[in-house]
This record gives structure tokens, C-alpha cells and sequence, in this order.
């Protein structure tokens, strides 16, 4: 089984992790999203609130599992049996954070990293925009997923 981990920390889970889901899905049996949980980081949801949210969001693809993890991201896709671990890039800046981090996880596990870059329009979502016009009272529905986007 051909097992692939899309990981982060998906506060929240935005369209743009969406559109990577979706690219993803093809290319293995079983998709791990994998919620990263860092203590020492300031969070809007809880891991388990985003745990739950993007489990809704996938209960009717039995091709996909969503985890929390701690520790680093390449010993838990090892752990989980991924090959693979896939990231979205919006930028070159996030593409050359990525590449590095790619290059550690390969020399450290052997874990390969696939980069999928953002479809036209949505390389200026992210979660850290999200949070920022929700909390100064702004609509952002429009940037989060509903059940059922993963059909669009």
C-alpha cells in the first residue's frame, strides 16, 4: 500500500490544503493528514478540534486518515509507513523552506518529499490569513472548505 503523509498544522484547514488533498489523493492508496501539534506554539484550535473539523470534512473517503502527531514530521511518517511526505508551496520562499526541509528528511529517514505548488488564485491563502481576518471580525468562509469540495 503506497501511503503518503500530508502534514502541518491546519489551524485551520484552509482551501488551499484542499486543493492539495485532492492533487494528492491519486498518487497513493491512503493519505495521512497529519496534524503536527506544537505546545509551544499559540494555536486557534485545540488538535483535536482541528482533528475533528478535518475529519468531517473527509468521513466519506476511506482512502484518508487524520492524525496528531508530535516530533518531527519525517520519524512520523516512518512510524505511519509513508514513503512520502507531501507539502503545498505558494512561493518561492516557501518553496526553498521546503526543499531544505526535504533534503533533512531524506538524509535523516529516507522519507521523499513532494512538492505540489498552489493552484492559480490561491497562493495567498493560508491558515495565518485566516486567523488574522477572523480575528478582526472578518468573513472567512470563502477560505475554509465545506463537506463534499473534495467532489468539486
Amino acid at each position: 500500500m503506497k501511503t503518503g503523509l500530508f502534514a502541518g498544522s491546519f489551524d485551520p484547514f484552509t482551501i488551499g490544503h484542499m486543493s492539495v488533498v485532492k492533487r494528492a489523493l491519486p498518487l497513493f492508496d491512503r493519505l495521512i493528514i497529519g496534524i503536527g501539534v506544537n505546545e509551544h506554539k499559540q494555536c486557534m484550535m485545540t488538535p483535536l478540534e482541528r482533528k475533528e473539523a478535518i475529519e468531517r470534512l473527509f468521513e466519506d473517503e476511506e482512502d484518508v486518515v487524520v492524525m496528531t502527531y508530535s516530533g518531527l514530521t519525517a520519524d512520523f511518517a516512518r512510524t505511519m509507513g509513508a514513503a512520502y511526505i507531501v507539502k503545498g508551496v505558494r512561493s518561492v520562499r516557501d518553496f526553498e523552506a521546503e526543499r531544505e526541509q526535504a533534503d533533512i528528511n531524506r538524509m535523516l529517514t529516507g522519507v521523499e518529499t513532494i512538492l505540489l505548488p498552489a493552484e492559480p488564485g490561491l497562493d495567498s491563502v493560508s491558515s495565518t490569513v485566516v486567523r488574522e481576518l477572523s480575528h478582526f471580525g472578518k468573513d472567512v468562509s470563502s477560505l475554509l472548505p465545506r463537506k463534499g469540495d473534495l467532489d468539486d
